[in-house]
Parts: structure tokens; sequence; C-alpha cells
């Protein structure tokens, strides 16, 4: 969930929590593919201890042998293909057999077998499906597949996961310990979107068409394929925008890797006497025979946005983030002008500013809360006459009350988000320890990050607010400009009886 900062023009600011819109849930209904790369699952302890330990010398389970050796039966890997699948510390994996340059490409997967809308297009729920968003298509598609055994992915399901550590599964208990966090109300917002979608689906698609879909299929089963496009997608290729494929998917993420430039589309050889596109993976890093191959699955996302994806979070606390949302409250007297200025300039009644720790704040932050709290004297700046070239103005400190109304909400704001936390950052520090559950150390972690942003926000508007005596303002600028102002801000002449 994001704060909602509303500062309104007169004297009066408020905070209130937003439950309806969240960054993540407000793409939803708008029919994203909600996916933005290749994701694995993971359930795991802490990324860093996993990266240290060996492939492990346990046998694959005889699912992973059937499907490996379908996937030789079909030609999409033969005795040159420089991985297989390994039991690694996050559950399986894919394993070098050789020594592997960096970019060098370890397997290539034709279309075939990938899984996605075109698929869905092709198939016998083709039509009642061709008004769907697509990942909704694909989520039907993946449970009909998998409860037929004549599918052609007939020997893949069985290795893919029943759920994964994201929170989209945890218990109420396990949610309880991400109490106060933004993680838990878009976490519960998901949920709610996604069981809304399933309750449509029922009632359009699935009981309608009961020759199509006879047998039953429930909210776990919707879930669980929701759970699997979330995480083990691709939408970086070309003209694809939601795929999974086969394979690649086992492939996890790694914090070492810097770049997500691992994956690509090219035309070539599909097998003996035929020509299709490929899927091509890369290994971003140099590997030695025996160890795991990893990518990078996002370098933007939060810990908070990867816990919700994948299930696991990073140690990087730079990882950690916390979302603002400012907005220009329609009670506001001059709600049309701030308004107008805000989209001019590339934003809304509505702004959403992701703060990542030990990272500036981001642009535009500060000259669009500047612009939520102009009110009162300052309130000229709102006229026609200063339309272009308002927001220039609004990158710099506009008047003392102005800059000290935005640190005292800003800083309210931190304060009443740090009491919605069950423990403080230095409980959560004590329960840190090796062998912590997984799911406690994901929520521990993110608790803490969150705790963390909240904290360093609010001292960059102390700071500022110990700095208001000291900043120049708009008025002194504009009194220099004239050459009625001094550089030491002295009043020039006479004009100083008049102020």
């Amino acid at each position: 969930m994001a704060t909602v900062f509303s500062v309104c023009s007169g004297s009066s600011a408020f905070l209130s929590p937003c439950t309806s819109h969240t960054r993540c849930l407000s793409l939803l209904p708008k029919g994203s593919p909600l996916l933005h790369h290749i994701k694995k699952p993971f359930s795991v302890k802490s990324l860093s201890s996993l990266e240290t330990q060996e492939v492990s010398s346990v046998s694959v389970s005889p699912a992973v042998t059937t499907f490996w050796q379908w996937l030789k039966e079909e030609g999409v890997i033969s005795s040159k293909t420089p991985v297989k699948p390994g039991v690694v510390p996050e559950g399986l994996g894919l394993v070098a057999t050789k020594d592997i340059s960096r970019n060098e490409v370890v397997l290539q997967v034709p279309k075939r077998f990938w899984i996605n809308p075109d698929a869905v297009a092709a198939s016998e729920i083709g039509n009642v499906c061709s008004g769907l968003k697509p990942w909704l298509s694909v989520a039907l598609f993946l449970i009909r597949e998998r409860s037929r055994d004549d599918s052609l992915w007939k020997h893949y399901f069985p290795v893919l996961p029943k759920e994964t550590d994201s929170t989209i599964y945890w218990s109420e208990e396990e949610l309880s310990e991400i109490q106060g966090t933004q993680l838990l109300n878009t976490t519960l917002g998901v949920k709610e979107y996604v069981q809304n979608e399933f309750m449509r689906l029922q009632e359009e698609i699935i009981l309608p068409n009961k020759k199509l879909f006879p047998f039953p299929i429930t909210l776990d089963d919707f879930f669980w394929a929701f759970g699997i496009l979330r995480s083990r997608a691709f939408s970086r290729l070309r003209n694809e925008n939601l795929v999974v494929i086969p394979l690649a998917d086992l492939i996890n993420h790694s914090a070492r890797v810097t770049t997500e430039d691992h994956a690509y589309e090219v035309k070539g050889a599909a097998g003996l006497f035929s020509w299709d596109y490929l899927f091509s993976l890369r290994s971003p890093l140099s590997v030695k025979a025996g160890e795991q191959i990893y990518i990078q699955y996002d370098l933007n996302k939060s810990n908070a946005e990867l816990a919700l994806d994948y299930g696991f979070i990073e140690p990087n606390s730079d990882r950690n983030a916390y979302t603002l949302t400012l907005g220009i409250p329609e009670s506001d007297p001059f709600y049309d002008d701030k308004l107008d200025i805000a989209e001019t300039n590339g934003f809304g009644e509505t702004a959403y500013f992701d703060i990542f720790y030990n990272q500036p704040l981001p642009p535009g932050m500060i000259p669009y809360l500047r612009l939520v709290a102009l009110g009162g004297t300052d309130a000229f700046l709102l006229e026609a006459l200063f339309r272009n070239t308002v927001w220039s103005h609004l990158e710099l400190p506009v008047s003392h009350d102005n800059e000290e109304l935005l640190c005292r909400v800003v800083r309210e704001a931190c304060k009443s988000a740090l009491a919605g936390y069950h423990t403080t950052i230095e409980e959560d520090n004590k329960l840190k320890e090796p062998k912590l559950d997984s799911r406690l150390a994901i929520a521990v972690g993110i608790r803490e990050g969150e705790k963390k942003v909240l904290q360093q926000i609010d001292e960059v508007f102390k700071e500022k607010e110990l700095e208001l005596d000291q900043l120049e303002y708009y008025q002194e600028r504009r009194l220099k400009d004239l050459g009625l102002c001094g550089e030491s801000g002295d009043i020039l002449g006479d004009l100083e009886k008049f102020m």
C-alpha cells in the first residue's frame, strides 16, 4: 500500500491511508501482464548464504528426469547442451556441465514449446478466451493443460511448484508478521483482485463452457496459475509480452549479476528439418563446470516487489523502498490550476514516488510537494501568467510557510507510518539468525527495510526544517533579479520600509 499524502493549501494538512490504490494494483485492471522478467520461485533463508553453497550431489526427482528425457526426445536439448537441471540451495536450478564463458548461449527453446497468448489462441479454448486479458487467458490455459493427459506439456507441469514463498500464499499468521508494511496491503489487494477476476471468469467463461472445462476449477487452481505467471514468465522478448519458457524458467536469480541482458529471440533451426523462433538464454557470468548458472531477474524491483513476485528478498539494503503517494485533494480551492500544472509536467492528481534506501529523493517529488502545498500569499504562482514557468519556480523553495508546511506533513506521515509496525528495528535485528524460517526472514527483512527508509525520509525533511531560515525564497530571488536586493538578501534603498 502506498501512503496517501495530501496537503491542503490552507492551514490544515492531513495524511490518510489509501487502501484502494497501490502502485502494483493500479496496473492490473488495465490489462498489464504483471510480469517483468523471467522469475523463478525460491524457498530460501538468505540469498547471501545461498550463493556460497555448492550444488548438491542429490539426484533430481523422477519428474525432473522424465521432463529432461522429454526435452531430449523433442530435440530441445542434446549432448552438446552445456547445462542440466540440478538440486541447488534454491531447490531446482540449472547447473553447468562444462566451463561456460560470459554471454555464452546455454539453451535454446523453440516457439512451439512456449506457453503464451498465441498458444492459447491456437487451442480449443482460443475463441472463448479471445476477449480476455492476456494473463487471464494464459492462466486458464495452464490450468486446463495441467489436467489433460494428452497435453504437449504433460511432462513439464509435474516440475512446477505448487506454491512459492510469495506473500500471496502466506497464511493469516504469517501475514501478521508484516503488519504495518506496504507489502501487506499490496498483498491483500492483489489477492482480492485475483479472487474477483476468478469469480468473473467462472461466471462468464468456465461455467458456460463445460465441454471445454469439464473438470472443476477452484480458486486455489487459479492462484497457482497466477503465481506461476508472476514468478516464471518473460515479458521482454520481441513481440512477446507474456511467455512461459519450459526449461529456461529453471534458472535462478543472483544479486551478483548486474545486467538483465541475457535473453533474446532469434530465428533458427528448431529441429532436423524445421526453422522457428527460438528463445535463447545466455549466461551473464563465466561459470565453471558443476556450478549453478544465474541471471538477474530485475534490477529495479524493491525487496517488497521481489517478495510479492518471487518469494525472496535480497540482503542488499539498497533494495529497500517505500512508496509515497502524493495527491491534490479535490477540496483544494486551487484544484483545477494545480492539476493543470501537474499534468503539464508529467504528473497527475495522484503521483507515486518510490524512495529507495541510500538514494536521493525521486526527481519531481519536491516540486510536486511544493505545488500541493501552495496557497495563501503564494497562490499568485498559480495564475496563468506563470503557467509556463511555474515548475521551474517550484524546483526552488517558494516561501518559508510553503517549505515549512511540506516538511511538517511529510515528517508527520513518516512518524504515523512508523507507529504502525509492531516491532522496532532493534527488535527485528535480534530476530535475525541463520536458521530463521524463510517466510519469517522475508517478513523481518521487509519491515526493517521499510522502517529504515521511513527514518531516512524523516531525516531528510528534518534537515530541511533546520535550514528554513537560511534558504532563499521566491520573493528574494525576484528582488535580486530586479536589482532591488543585495547578494546578502538586504533590501536596497527606501524599498525596505514598504516590505
